[in-house]
This record gives C-alpha cells, structure tokens and sequence, in this order.
C-alpha cells in the first residue's frame, strides 16, 4: 500500500470477447506530514497513483484513462484517449491531471478521485512479435531500410501492384535508393525521423490511384490508416515498431479465405459476402450506377447494371475464380447457389439442417 493514497475500492474486470480489461480504482489521498512541502507530496501522490493504476499492463497494450472527482459529481470528467503503454509518460500523465485542476473548479487535493483504466491487449503481448511474423510469413515483405522505411516500402509495394520487373530487385535493395529519393522529391516529405498518420496522409494525396491501407496487427480489424481511395489498387502495409512492412497477400497475412478490398471485412466465403463500398452484382470499387435495362449473363443467370458492369464480371476475381464462377443463381429455384446447394431448400439456424422453405420449427 502507497503511504501518498488509501484506496477505497477497486474492481477488475475482464471482456474475453473483446480481449479488454476494465479496472476501476477509487483513491483518496493521504494528508502530507508536517515534515513534507506540500507541492512536491501532492506530486509524488499523483505519481504514485498513475503507476499503480497502470501496473502489470504490457508496452504494447492499448490503454485508456478516465478521471472523474466522487466528491462533486459535477465536475466533468477528464480522460486520456487510448495509446500504447510505453507512450503514456509522466508529462503526459501530467497534462492529464492538469486539465482535472483546471476545469473543476472545486477541485481539492484530498478529493477523492475514481480512475477508470481500459486496456486492450494487443496481439504482439504475447506469443510470436510483429517481426518475428513479418519474417516467418511469406505474405510479409520485411525491409531493414535504417532511414526513409516508409518510402522504401511504398517503393516495393507500388511496383508490386504493378508486376513491375524490377520488384526482386527493390526487394533485396537493389536499384531502389534513386526511387525513394523520386517518391520523396515529389511528396515534399523527408520521415528519416519516421512517419506519422499526417505523413500517411500527404503520401495517399500524392499516390491518388492507389489505397494506402496500414494495418497495425494480424487481424482484419487492426486499421491503423485507411486512404479511403475508391480504386481496386491497394498498398496494403504492416506498421511495427516505427518500422513498415509490405504486405503481398492480405488474406495469408490475416489467416482468412477472403477479405473484401472495400470494407476490409475477412470472411470464410467472398462469393457471399456484400457491402456498400463494392458493387454487389460484379465486386467492382466503386459500385457502378445503375442503368435502365438491367444485362443479363446467360452462364451465371444473373443481372448487371450495365455494360462495364457485365465485362467486369467475367474478369474480377474471387479467390481466385473469376466473379461469374463463383457467383451462380440456380435456374430451377431462382437462390444463389453456396456450398451443397439443394433446391426449394435453405439452411435453418434453429435446427442447424437445410429445410424445405417455409419450415417452421
């Protein structure tokens, strides 16, 4: 127990569902001994409050902060936006509790303070590390560049896209040095010191027909930057440690059958998947307008909105069928055909059995 605070209650809890924690500690702080200037008692009791409510986290762990005074329930509560761990510093924490003193107007030290703590953990807390990933997985193209990272790899990731045959050699390094000192001429932008979302962003301006996407973990929902570029030309990206790495396969990087270019959304079987961001009778980004006369295709018995619309489907793919493959209405029951299709017949979620349509439980 600190001898700057008594804690008056604390509650752990714990979201398996969302790989979260929630602590809530209620401090209140001790009276400073006659001995001890009160300014530097009243700092070190905020230091020692901060460190123990944000103990046993791990560096890479997300964390989030609420402050809110139990004495006045009417003074507003201030909170510390989610970060990692290791970027939350004493000045930081400072600034925080600054704002506490400042918008409360009847705040007093010995108020008695609730600390909301929400971490999240992240998926380099344990088991294998982004790098270590990025050098095991062959959908992960890892680059020591010492300086200019980003612009090495959007380098290798731009010429990936477009099967130039200089890619092997930008890979091992090779040749690569004219064309990142090109790609930094043109955007204005120097990130020897690293590169931030602003960075990020003047990049996508100037890369205008490609969709920068930036992934800060192994998982679909890890979105660290998202250009938000309708076009099908994605620079996919693998934030680790101030260190990028270009991601060649999206869906062997996220362990998914498919992940749709559009919503970034993984799923088992694209054929079945629909979003806003796509056209849902071809896959095309963005969706196409719709025409007066719908065109039918006499192969996959199914309708588009126009011309292009048609033409598309018989050359985008889906896991690596072509849209007119993978996408097919039955011609004896009018339902999209899935896995095992039978006719007149649909899966119900109750009796977890294809039944006849209408059935009821």
């Amino acid at each position: 127990m600190s001898r700057y605070f008594t804690i008056q209650n604390e509650i752990t809890r714990h979201y398996r569902r969302f790989n979260a924690e929630g602590r809530e500690l209620t401090v209140r702080l001790t009276a400073p001994p006659p001995s001890s200037t009160t300014a530097r008692y009243f700092a070190n009791s905020v230091d020692a409050r901060f460190e123990y409510s944000l103990r046993d986290f791990h560096p890479s762990d997300m964390v989030g902060i609420s402050i809110h005074n139990a004495d006045n329930q009417q003074d507003r509560q201030i909170g510390l936006s989610f970060r990692r761990r290791d970027q939350i510093s004493r000045d930081v924490l400072w600034s925080v509790f600054d704002k506490v003193t400042q918008s409360n107007a009847r705040y007093q030290a010995l108020d008695t303070l609730t600390f909301h703590v929400h971490s999240v953990e992240t998926e380099t807390s344990k088991g294998r590390t982004m790098s270590a990933m990025a050098q095991l997985k062959r959908s992960i193209v890892e680059v020591k560049a010492k300086e200019n990272c980003p612009e090495h790899e959007l380098v290798i990731a731009v010429v990936r896209v477009t099967n130039d045959p200089n890619y092997k050699s930008y890979r091992r390094r090779w040749k690569i040095f004219s064309k990142v000192r090109e790609l930094m001429q043109a955007s204005g932008f120097c990130l020897s010191k690293g590169g931030g979302i602003p960075e990020l962003q003047a990049f996508q301006r100037h890369l205008s027909d490609y969709r920068i996407v930036v992934y800060s973990g192994p998982r679909c929902y890890n979105i660290m930057f998202d250009g938000q570029v309708a076009t099908p030309q994605r620079i996919n990206l693998l934030y680790d440690a101030r260190h990028y790495h270009v991601i060649t396969n999206l869906t062997a990087a996220m362990a998914k059958r498919y992940v749709c270019p559009a919503c970034n959304k993984g799923c088992e079987r694209g054929a079945q998947h629909r979003c806003d961001g796509s056209c849902d009778a071809c896959t095309a980004i963005p969706p196409y307008i719709q025409d007066n006369a719908r065109i039918n295709c006499d192969e996959c018995n199914r309708k588009f909105r126009n011309a292009a619309c048609f033409e598309n489907h018989k050359q985008l793919k889906i896991s690596g069928k072509t849209v007119c493959e993978a996408k097919r209405r039955c011609r004896e029951c009018g339902v999209m055909k899935g896995r095992g299709h039978e006719c007149n017949k649909q899966f119900c979620s109750y009796c977890l059995k294809k039944r006849n349509l209408g059935h009821q439980c």
